[in-house]
């Protein structure tokens, strides 16, 4: 995909916040579960920064080395051929201008847009320093010439920041302001009752993502409420990671190996790689 292509998906994968379908966007780790996902027929993914971390041989929560993570994810994106929007956590940067060269490499890769957060792994930035992370990126992507989507997670929730009673109104104003320093789409994250979601969708009068899990209605019920888009987090590796756990203890406890039974076989897995590119 050459710059001009890839700023065209940008402005189309900004579009289709905007309308119905509700957008689900399954979140790959690797080359072979983003080709998975395209197989099975989604036309957009995201990643996930778990995933990307444990499968280069390193913990989440901005561990692995920056220049892996932007080469993984050039590798999902060749792989895919579908729009991809990447999870940069909290830009993997101490600083506006350190964050706005991350965005300009991760651009590179190939994606038409980012997760970006306001949380400090621990602590929460001020508002001021995360709205004027959002406003780097922004202006980093523009001057690159590709109009990403920046999609600015919120971990008051997530993080249990503040008074419990304030915690509702504090994420519609952190996101108010996400949106006006720049950001396209505001993820709420540790969000999950409808009705709150509900509540907080007609609050920021934007378009949200919310993180699909087990439990919570399903995505067709969160397009009624105005809900955007759907992301499914790090729950694919694990569910991925779980099934490999399963097999690796009945093969050492019995030695059989009735478990490598499978309908995907070497010639399916061949079919979603290009030889070239």
């Amino acid at each position: 995909m050459n710059r001009a292509e890839q700023q065209q998906a940008a402005i189309s994968f900004r579009a289709r916040h905007h309308v119905r379908p509700i957008l689900l966007l399954p979140n790959a780790w690797d080359a072979l579960s983003a080709g998975l996902y395209v197989a099975a027929g989604f036309d957009a993914l995201a990643t996930t920064s778990g995933g990307v971390a444990w499968a280069l041989g390193y913990p989440d929560g901005e561990h692995a080395p920056w220049a892996e993570v932007v080469a993984a994810t050039a590798r999902i994106v060749r792989t895919a051929q579908v729009p991809v929007t990447a999870d940069i956590e909290a830009g993997y940067a101490a600083t506006p201008t350190d964050l706005g060269a991350h965005v300009v490499e991760i651009i590179g890769a190939g994606v038409v847009g980012i997760n970006l957060e306001d949380g400090l792994h621990g602590p929460m930035r001020s508002v001021e320093d995360a709205a004027a992370r959002i406003d780097a990126a922004r202006e980093a992507a523009s001057k690159a010439g590709i109009s990403i989507v920046i999609n600015a997670r919120c971990d008051i929730l997530h993080l249990q920041h503040g008074e419990e009673s304030s915690r509702f109104s504090a994420t519609v104003n952190r996101c108010k302001a996400y949106l006006a320093a720049g950001a396209d789409c505001v993820y709420p994250f540790g969000m999950r009752d409808p009705a709150m979601i509900a509540e907080f969708v007609k609050a920021v009068a934007a378009p949200v993502n919310i993180t699909g899990r087990p439990g919570m209605p399903d995505a067709a019920a969160f397009e009624r409420i105005g809900v955007a888009r759907i992301t499914i987090a790090s729950a694919p590796t694990l569910v991925a990671m779980a099934a490999i756990q399963k097999l690796a203890t009945d093969l050492r406890a019995t030695g059989s190996f009735e478990a490598l039974r499978t309908p995907l076989r070497h010639p399916d897995a061949q079919g979603l790689f290009r030889t070239k590119g």
